[in-house]
């Protein structure tokens, strides 16, 4: 499963490095974050982990495969 992940400002490369497995990609007044996501678990844990360093997902959703 492919997702997207839509976090408030700018991410720095620094942080980016804390989801190896996404790419990020600056657009105004935020990043997106996309790559494959592989079960739920993984699902949740990235989710804990963008709460862990303060990041504020404003929109998550599942990309066509």
């Amino acid at each position: 499963m492919r997702y997207e992940f839509r976090v408030t400002g700018s991410v720095s490369r620094l942080m980016a490095e804390a989801f190896p497995e996404l790419k990020a990609e600056p657009v105004p007044r935020q990043t997106l974050l996309s790559g494959t996501v592989t079960d739920e678990a993984h699902l949740y844990g990235l989710l804990a982990r963008f709460q862990d360093l303060g990041l504020s997902v404003q929109e998550m959703r599942r990309l066509p495969e």
